[in-house]
């Protein structure tokens, strides 16, 4: 499968919808962005310049809020973390953290994540990359909505470096039961465990995970390395 075959993807995983975006956050947007924001453009970008410093470079897609996203940046200063995602919200929130926690290492791309990776991420250029708990899209017609699908994992693996990890997450088991699926039948991908992945000690548990697992609910980690050629 050539994993830019096809450079349109016309069905989103997303809708953009007109959410409130408080004070704080749209302050921090017209504030901030400049600064730890990187527009989308149509050619790859240098991670290395962009960051000042070689060093392994990750890519974490839907970061939502952004506190799962600054506590691992927080927690690993020497790897750089770009982060992509549309919601106005969670650019605002994060950027906010950014900013109080003094985070060198963490950029933010606001644009859909298959023409950040199709239009600005070079071939194997990534040591990892994170989709944590993206939208489940449970009802059978809105399943071709989701993220996780053959086509955008093969572009996804194209950008990782043999040897990376692509780690994905869902509280949603049918779900998690299709990343499995669909990360399995990839040629360029190997399961670094058997079925399921423990979660590694460097995804903090969320309180709304927290919550759910008092409650019974289920939450599956997924992760895949790239083949070496």
């Amino acid at each position: 499968m050539n994993p830019e075959a096809n450079p349109k993807r016309p069905i989103r995983s997303y809708v953009l919808r007109q959410g409130r975006v408080s004070i704080a956050q749209a302050r921090a947007h017209d504030q901030l962005l400049p600064r730890y924001g990187i527009a989308y453009s149509a050619q790859p970008i240098d991670l290395e310049k962009i960051f000042c410093r070689s060093g392994p470079k990750i890519l974490e897609i839907g970061f939502g809020m952004g506190e799962t996203t600054a506590t691992i940046a927080a927690a690993h200063p020497e790897i750089d973390y770009l982060g992509v995602e549309v919601h106005t919200p969670g650019v605002g929130s994060l950027l906010k953290l950014i900013d109080a926690g003094g985070l060198t290492n963490l950029r933010i791309v606001q644009h859909d994540a298959a023409e950040v990776l199709r239009d600005m991420i070079a071939p194997a250029s990534l040591d990892g990359a994170h989709i944590f708990f993206p939208d489940p899209w449970p009802k059978k017609r809105h399943h071709k909505r989701r993220l996780v699908q053959a086509d955008f994992v093969a572009l996804l693996a194209s950008r990782l470096k043999p040897g990376g990890y692509l780690h994905l997450a869902t509280d949603w088991q049918e779900y998690a039961e299709q990343m499995l699926a669909v990360l399995g039948a990839a040629p360029q991908l190997e399961n670094t465990a058997e079925g399921f992945a423990p979660r590694p000690a460097y995804r903090p548990q969320t309180k709304f995970e927290t919550r759910g697992l008092k409650l019974g609910h289920g939450v599956w980690d997924v992760v895949f390395r790239r083949r070496a050629p």
